[in-house]
C-alpha cells in the first residue's frame, strides 16, 4: 500500500458534492504544491482548488523551513480559498486547518495528535504533519489564500538530520494507510470547519484548539523571534496569537517558531 498511487476517480467521486468538487488536480512531482497553488490563484483559480501531488522537489514549511519528501508516502496537498476577511484574521485559517488534520487522524487512524502552535502536528515530542498558509492582501482585505498541508503517513524512516524530529502514521502504529482515505477525512474535515469558521471565525477555532493542544496553557516554551526567549504559555489572543508570560510580562507571539524548552 506505501508507495499505491491514488485512484484519481474514487478522489473525485468522494469530493463531488463538496467545495473541492471537479478541482483536483494531481502531479506525479511537483517542485512545491504550494508554489503551483499560489500562481494559480494568482491567475484566478476558484475557491476550493487542490493541488496533490505524490513528492515534492522543493516542498516549503515556515519561515524557510524545507519538508522532506519521499515518493508515494506522504500527502502532499494545498488547497486555494477565498473568504472574505482581513488580512489581521488569516491565522485562524492555519489554526482551523490543525484542527481539521487532528480530527482527520484521529478518526481514520485512531491517534489523537498534539498541536503546536501554530502549525505542527505531532505525536509524542515528533513532528508528523506541518501546514504552511500563504496569502496576498490589499490593505483592507485578503485576496486569496493557500494552505499547504503535508502529513508523514507511510514512510519507514527518515534521513538522520531529522531522524529525531520526525515520525510518520506507519511509524508510531507499525500499520501502512491508505493516503486516499485519510485525504477524504481531511478534505471533508477541512470544508466542514472553514464553512464554521466563515461564520464564527477564532470564536468556533480557539475553543477547539484548547481542547486538542497542550502547548496554549501551563507549557513551558522557546520562541525564536525577538532575539529568543523562554516563558511559560498563557492562551490565544482574540486573534489566535500565542500569549507567553515571561519574566518581563505577557509577550505576544507572532511569527516566531514555538518548541517546548529543554
Amino acid at each position: 500500500m506505501t508507495n499505491a498511487p491514488y485512484n484519481l476517480a474514487e478522489l473525485n467521486s468522494a469530493l463531488a458534492s463538496s467545495l473541492f468538487s471537479g478541482k483536483l488536480h494531481y502531479f506525479p512531482d511537483i517542485d512545491s504544491t504550494n508554489t503551483t497553488a499560489m500562481q494559480a490563484a494568482s491567475a484566478r483559480a476558484e475557491e476550493g482548488t487542490i493541488f496533490l501531488a505524490d513528492q515534492q522537489s522543493s516542498g516549503r514549511g515556515r519561515n524557510g523551513h524545507s519538508w522532506h519528501s519521499e515518493s508515494g508516502t506522504a500527502i502532499l496537498v494545498s488547497i486555494v480559498l477565498r473568504p472574505r476577511i482581513a488580512p489581521a484574521q488569516a491565522l485562524w485559517l492555519s489554526l482551523m486547518a490543525g484542527v481539521a488534520v487532528h480530527e482527520a487522524v484521529a478518526n481514520t487512524c485512531g491517534i489523537a495528535c498534539d498541536l503546536r502552535w501554530p502549525n505542527d502536528l505531532l505525536i509524542g515530542k515528533k513532528k508528523v504533519c506541518g501546514i504552511l498558509t500563504e496569502i496576498s492582501a490589499d490593505a483592507e482585505q485578503l485576496r486569496y489564500a493557500v494552505i499547504g498541508i503535508g502529513i508523514n503517513v507511510n514512510q519507514h524512516s527518515f534521513p538522520p538530520e531529522i531522524a529525531l524530529l520526525a515520525t510518520s502514521l506507519q511509524m508510531e502504529t507499525g500499520k501502512e494507510w491508505s493516503r486516499a482515505e485519510l485525504l477524504i477525512a481531511l478534505l471533508k474535515s477541512l470544508e466542514a470547519g472553514y464553512q464554521r469558521a466563515l461564520l464564527a471565525g477564532n470564536k468556533i477555532v480557539i475553543p477547539r484548539l484548547e481542547q486538542i493542544s497542550s502547548y496554549l496553557r501551563r507549557k513551558r516554551v522557546h520562541v525564536d523571534e525577538g532575539g529568543g526567549y523562554e516563558g511559560v504559555t498563557e492562551g490565544l489572543d482574540e486573534r489566535g496569537f500565542l500569549r507567553v508570560q515571561t519574566a518581563a510580562g505577557v509577550r505576544t507571539v507572532i511569527s516566531g517558531g514555538v518548541r517546548e524548552a529543554k
